[in-house]
């Protein structure tokens, strides 16, 4: 396989995995926009809701394990960056009540959300 074939795979698989993880938060009362990017990067859902709003990376490999290592301390502070870009046009700025969550897919599809996920890593 070439590599923009796995790339097109790669690609799919993430929408498919972030499609799935946004479907759980709307289910428990979130408003979710896919893939919001700002200067600093893309944060892959931002889930409204309540208490404030949750922004959430996602994660897929062959195992949770191996998507939880797919997650590094440069990608995290692109990520806190982005947020803070996104806050900027929030009523409280950067007074609003958010958190960092972080959701594992393994290749079976099965799933874990890590809440509050920036400061476990």
């Amino acid at each position: 396989m070439d590599r923009r074939t796995q790339g097109q795979i790669s690609h799919h698989a993430g929408s498919a995995a972030e499609l799935r993880i946004s479907q759980d938060y709307e289910r428990r009362g979130f408003t979710v926009a896919r893939r919001w990017r700002g200067s600093a990067g893309e944060i892959d859902l931002i889930a409204r809701g309540a208490d404030g709003i949750v922004f959430v990376e996602v994660k897929k490999s062959r195992s949770l394990s191996g998507a939880a290592e797919r997650l590094g301390r440069g990608q995290m502070e692109r990520i806190l960056a982005a947020a803070g870009e996104f806050l900027a046009g929030e009523p409280d700025g950067q007074l609003t009540d958010v958190r960092f969550d972080v959701a594992l897919m393994d290749e079976t599809g099965r799933y874990e959300i890590i809440e509050n996920a920036f400061g476990q890593f």
